[in-house]
Formats: structure tokens, C-alpha cells, sequence
């Protein structure tokens, strides 16, 4: 049978200690013991020549060591085989670019059934003026979209990287709401010439960016370059007049949105395909008079789609890259 311990006994077992810390009591020992602050230490001139001796005798075993002759014979063998084989490299190259066919002549590689079934039969098959475009979003409809999806993927991975919880801090000790606070110390205050010359030049390159997205079947542009146009635009709009305004219409929710939207309807759009054209039936969809506005198919709704995916990844890589987020 246990015997129980007397207070003088309980009050040296650490169950006594143990509780006075669990109680919130005061610790015996805190303030109590003297310390004694010990003194930097400090390396003697003696003390750091020997180290040095010793990098040094570390460094000469390792990279300074006597030559044999054999080593030697090697070293030199390296440097002729080095020479040897940079001088056949050249020269195989030269040899096969002289092989290669003249510029501009009838029988180069790239002049074969392909491109001139697009150049004769583009504009008859895609209804497109623009040969660029009939190629990219008819003949390799698929692989623009494939484009596009890289462009979406790409900013989703930077979105993963770079943005900032709204309320979990980056490891650093950063939370969105002060990510926004630090960047509004480099928000735009008065200055009159940027303002003014992006309220002025803002609406141009919507404009024409708009312009290059539609005109693409007809003329040079397409998506790809009226989306790039726009872009420039929103990221002008944003260094000129802040997040403040420009989140008024252009968010996080309205790059996902749009993005998916543009790239969904591609998608869909381009499923008859394989009913069709995939299978060398008559394509249902009318490619209207060649030259007008709405003409080429599917064509111009495509470059929309483009140009609006395009759009949306160069804003949102700039404004995830210059705070972490919309």
C-alpha cells in the first residue's frame, strides 16, 4: 500500500512543479539564477593563420597536385580531341548547308501539297480572305485551341504560385488585405501627364485592338494579336488610374469567367468537326461572302474566343506578378 507523501515531500516532486506551471504560478527559478553572459568569441591572429595554412593545404591536395607524365599526355590529348572534333562539327555543317536549295526556289521542302492546297483552295474551303487565319483556326483549328489552353493552364499555374490568400499570409508575414496596403503606396496620385495620356490613348487601343480581333479573316491580325493589343490597353489603364478603378470592370472573377467562357465555347464550337469537315463531308456551317465582315464560318467568332483568352493572360500575369493577386 502506497504511503502519502507529506507536503515538504510533494512540494520536491515534480508533479508540484508540473502544476504550478500548468496553474499559471510563478517559476522558483525565473530571475532567481544568476547568469553569467559569455563573451563573443573572438579569433586570434594565430588562430586565423592556421586556418588559412589549412584551406590553403586542403586546396593545394585537391586542385594542386604535381603532374605526372600521364597526366600531362592527357591534358593534351583533351585539347587536340577538343579541336579535332569542333573542326568536323563545322565542317559537317557547312556540308549540309550547302546541300540545302536555294532561297525562293520552285523545289524547297516547305513549297509541297500542303501550303499550296492552302493557297489555292483556302479561300474556296475557309471563306477567309486571310490565309493565315483560314490555316490557323480551320485547317489547325485543333491546335490553336491546344494553344489556348496553354496560354490558360500557364496563368493558372502563376495564379497558384504568386497569389496571396486573403487572409492566410505568404510565409512571409503577408496577407493579401497588406499586399494591397503596400501596393497602394505605388498607386498613381497626381501624375497628370500618365493620366492624361493613357485617358487619350486608352480608348485608341481598345479600338484597334477590337479592330485587328475582327478584321483578322479579312486583313493581317486575328486573335492571337488584337488580344495582345487589348491587353496592352487594361495593363495602361492600370498603371495610369489604379486597381481601384480598373477592378471596377476587370476582376478575378471576370478573368475566370471570360477565360472559361472563350475557351469552352472553342471547344464546343469546333466539336462539329468531327462530324464534318473530319470526315470529308460538306460543312454545314455557311462561309458567307468572302470579304464581307461576317464571312469565313466560324472563323470570326474563333478569333474572338482567341482574342479574349489572350487578353486575359497578359493581365492577370501582370497584376499577379506585381502584387499576388486582382
Amino acid at each position: 500500500m502506497s504511503r502519502k507523501k507529506t507536503e515538504k515531500e510533494y512540494q520536491k516532486s515534480f508533479a508540484y512543479y508540473f502544476f504550478r506551471w500548468l496553474n499559471g504560478e510563478k517559476d522558483e527559478y525565473l530571475g532567481e539564477v544568476e547568469i553569467t553572459p559569455k563573451e563573443p568569441y573572438r579569433e586570434t591572429e594565430e588562430e586565423k593563420r592556421a586556418r588559412i595554412r589549412g584551406k590553403r593545404a586542403i586546396f593545394l591536395r585537391l586542385y594542386g597536385a604535381k603532374k605526372t607524365r600521364a597526366v600531362r599526355a592527357f591534358e593534351l590529348f583533351y585539347k587536340a580531341a577538343s579541336v579535332v572534333f569542333c573542326g568536323i562539327l563545322i565542317c559537317l555543317l557547312l556540308l549540309t548547308v550547302s546541300y540545302l536549295p536555294p532561297t525562293g526556289a520552285a523545289d524547297k521542302p516547305v513549297n509541297n501539297e500542303v501550303s499550296e492546297r492552302y493557297i489555292e483552295n483556302g479561300l474556296q474551303e475557309t471563306g477567309a480572305v486571310n490565309i493565315v487565319s483560314g490555316m490557323i483556326l480551320d485547317y489547325r483549328a485543333f491546335d490553336t485551341l491546344g494553344e489556348s489552353h496553354v496560354l490558360f493552364i500557364a496563368t493558372i499555374t502563376v495564379l497558384i504560385l504568386l497569389r496571396l490568400d486573403k487572409k492566410k499570409n505568404d510565409g512571409a508575414g503577408i496577407t493579401a488585405e497588406q499586399a494591397e496596403l503596400n501596393d497602394a503606396v505605388y498607386e498613381p496620385k497626381s501624375d497628370t501627364i500618365l493620366q492624361t495620356a493613357a485617358f487619350i490613348l486608352v480608348p485608341v487601343i481598345m479600338i484597334f485592338g477590337l479592330y485587328v480581333i475582327l478584321n483578322g479573316h479579312l486583313g493581317p491580325g486575328g486573335g492571337f494579336s488584337g488580344g495582345a493589343i487589348i491587353g496592352a490597353g487594361l495593363i495602361l489603364y492600370l498603371n495610369a488610374f489604379g486597381f481601384e478603378k480598373t477592378e471596377r470592370f476587370f476582376t478575378e472573377k471576370t478573368y475566370k469567367w471570360v477565360s472559361f467562357g472563350a475557351l469552352s465555347f472553342y471547344c464546343l464550337a469546333k466539336s462539329y468537326s468531327f462530324y464534318t469537315g473530319a470526315n470529308h463531308l460538306e460543312n454545314i456551317i455557311p462561309k458567307g461572302t468572302p470579304g464581307a465582315i461576317l464571312s469565313s464560318g466560324l472563323i470570326l467568332p474563333l478569333n474572338i474566343a482567341v482574342g479574349l483568352v489572350v487578353a486575359c493572360t497578359m493581365y492577370a500575369f501582370y497584376v499577379l506578378f506585381r502584387k499576388g493577386g486582382f
